[in-house]
């Protein structure tokens, strides 16, 4: 990614190949920099973005979808799956699985190719991360229950192949983070999974998962980790959109469903109940005190990082599917201004 310039005249330029994406906050900019780039390369200008890199980008009164319909039904006939059953979530809620397993091995190549295959449209279905990322556990020696549920993934996506991400038009808008976390999630070595999601006004511009690397003793504990890990994140999105702005980066809001992380983070009289965490974990005291996030508290069922932590019932994975900005393509326009 290459950017000149800044607030009404900023121009951002993706670049893979020979493959180029422009956009920028000013119409003219954008052709003039066209121009430019065609006085000195063989270019074709193939107008309005369509489709990129297997993404195909619907673009309409009502904002941008991003969609990977056709690479997904690609896995399907690669895995032979393309006349299977759907199912209604990616993964059987309460689900857990070991590397442990005393199940028949199965073939591992296949395993990691439909791994490899499926980790790309995460990137525009969100509504994949955590049950990919939960399967990419079991690469090393991957067993017939570890395939079973895979499967079941790859029926999710031949029942909902039309689910696409939808950016919508906003006004100004600031950043909000949520976190969450599956406490000792991992029945193999007993650590946590925490993630983040940061909305820029309702668009979902980040979503991350990752295990944490200490054996936490209490959910404050590991939210604290959590939190700590998101405030790290959320100074790096404030400076770089304070950046494309041209202006000083603003106060991100986190908001925590965990009435004793907050008081770990507001509070340093509980340092005798969290002396054991490591220090590098107090930096999100740091950015409170200097003003450059504020964490709120979020009740549970507000809590739309869940999607992210755990293997979670029909209704409330749909739910949050449609929350964290999963449309079905279809119902979008195509009217384009």
């Amino acid at each position: 990614m290459y950017r000149r310039g800044h607030g009404d005249s900023l121009l951002l330029l993706g670049v893979y190949v020979d493959d180029l994406i422009i956009t920028g906050s000013a119409e003219a900019e954008i052709n003039r920099f066209k121009e430019e780039m065609k006085a000195m390369f063989r270019m074709s200008d193939l107008g309005l973005l369509s489709f990129y890199l297997g993404i195909e980008v619907q673009q309409s009164s009502s904002g941008i979808t991003l969609c990977q319909a056709h690479y997904a039904k690609r896995i399907l006939e690669m895995a032979g799956m393309q006349d299977c059953n759907p199912a209604h979530t990616p993964i059987e809620e309460w689900l857990k699985l070991s590397r442990d397993s005393t199940a028949t091995e199965v073939d591992i190549t296949q395993y990691w190719r439909i791994i490899g295959s499926l980790r790309y449209p995460v990137h525009t279905r969100l509504d994949l991360a955590f049950s990919v990322g939960y399967m990419s556990r079991f690469m090393e020696r991957p067993m017939k229950e570890h395939m079973a549920a895979m499967k079941m993934i790859l029926c999710y996506v031949a029942g909902m192949l039309s689910l696409g991400c939808h950016y919508g038009r906003t006004a100004e808008a600031r950043l909000v983070g949520y976190t969450d976390n599956d406490l000792a999630s991992d029945v193999d070595t007993r650590r946590s999974t925490s993630d983040d999601l940061f909305f820029y006004g309702s668009n979902l511009v980040r979503l991350h998962a990752l295990k944490q690397k200490v054996v936490a003793l209490s959910s404050s504990e590991v939210e604290y980790v959590a939190a700590t890990t998101i405030a790290t994140q959320a100074v790096w999105l404030a400076r770089l959109l304070g950046d494309f702005k041209g202006r000083d980066a603003s106060i991100i809001k986190l908001k925590i469903d965990n009435n004793s992380t907050l008081a770990l983070i507001q509070n340093p009289v509980f340092h005798e109940r969290s002396k054991h965490i490591d220090v590098r974990y107090h930096f999100i005291r740091e950015c409170r005190e200097d003003g450059r996030i504020s964490a709120d508290f979020i009740s549970t069922m507000d809590q739309l990082a869940d999607i992210q932590t755990k293997a979670l019932g029909r209704d409330r994975f749909h739910e949050l599917r449609a929350r964290i900005g999963m449309v079905n393509i279809n119902s979008i326009s195509t009217h384009k201004d």
